[in-house]
C-alpha cells in the first residue's frame, strides 16, 4: 500500500484562503459531493475538512496525521499535539488575529478589573477563564454558540471575541478593552506521524 498523509484543512472561514495558499504551492483542492473529503491533485495526500475548533482533537487521536488550525484553538482544546510551523494568514489577509475583551461603548466597564461578578460570553471559554485567573478577576464565563457580538448588554456584560480589523465590533457599538490573545494559523501533527520518516518529510515539503 502506498504512503498516504492524512491532512486536515479548516472548514469554514479559513477554507477558501487555505485552498488558495495550497494552489499557489501546487496542490489544487477541489470540492466534491462528499463535502468533507475534497479531491487533491496528489495521490499521496488525503484531505479532510474539519472545523478549526476540532482539529487538534482529531490530530491528537491520530484520526489525522496533521492539520491546519488556529493556535488559539490548540490552546483552548488542551490537546497534546506538536506544532510544525507558523503560517501567518487569516480570512482577510496575511496577518495575525486577536481575541479581544469588548464591552458596549456606553458601558461602565473600562478595564478588566471592572468585570468582577460580570457575565462574559465567548467561544474561547478555557483561555478566557485562565486569562481572568491571571488577572485575579472573578467573573462568569459562558460559552457562546455564535452571534456573540449581539449579546451585550442584555445577555452578557462583555464578550471575548475574535477580530481582524475591529470593524464588526464598532458596527455593534462595542469598544475594545484589552487584547486577551493573539493567534495565527499553525500546522500541527502528532508524535506518531512525525516519527514516520516518510510522513514527516511529506509534511515538511507541503509546509
Amino acid at each position: 500500500m502506498s504512503n498516504i498523509l492524512k491532512l486536515g484543512i479548516p472548514k469554514g472561514s479559513l477554507q477558501e484562503s487555505t485552498f488558495e495558499l495550497f494552489k499557489k504551492a501546487g496542490w489544487v483542492i477541489r470540492p466534491t459531493s462528499r463535502s468533507y473529503y475534497p479531491n487533491v491533485n496528489d495521490p499521496e495526500v488525503e484531505i479532510t475538512l474539519v472545523r478549526a475548533q476540532e482539529m487538534a482533537r482529531y490530530v491528537e487521536d491520530k484520526v489525522l496525521d496533521a492539520g491546519l488550525t488556529g493556535s488559539d484553538w490548540v490552546l483552548e482544546s488542551g490537546c497534546k499535539v506538536r506544532q510544525v510551523a507558523d503560517l501567518v494568514y487569516a480570512k482577510q489577509g496575511m496577518r495575525k488575529v486577536r481575541w479581544v475583551l469588548a464591552a458596549p461603548e456606553n458601558s461602565k466597564i473600562k478595564t478588566v478589573k471592572d468585570l468582577k461578578n460580570k457575565r462574559i460570553a465567548t467561544e474561547l471559554v478555557n483561555v478566557t477563564k485562565k486569562w481572568l485567573k491571571e488577572k485575579k478577576v472573578k467573573a462568569e464565563v459562558e460559552f457562546s454558540w455564535g452571534a456573540t457580538e449581539a449579546k451585550p448588554p442584555e445577555l452578557a456584560d462583555a464578550i471575548v471575541e475574535l477580530t481582524e480589523t475591529g470593524s464588526s465590533l464598532k458596527a455593534n457599538h462595542l469598544k475594545i478593552i484589552e487584547t486577551v490573545l493573539e493567534s495565527n494559523t499553525v500546522v500541527i501533527s502528532n508524535a506518531d506521524a512525525l516519527a514516520d520518516a516518510w510522513k514527516k518529510e511529506k509534511l515538511n515539503n507541503i509546509v
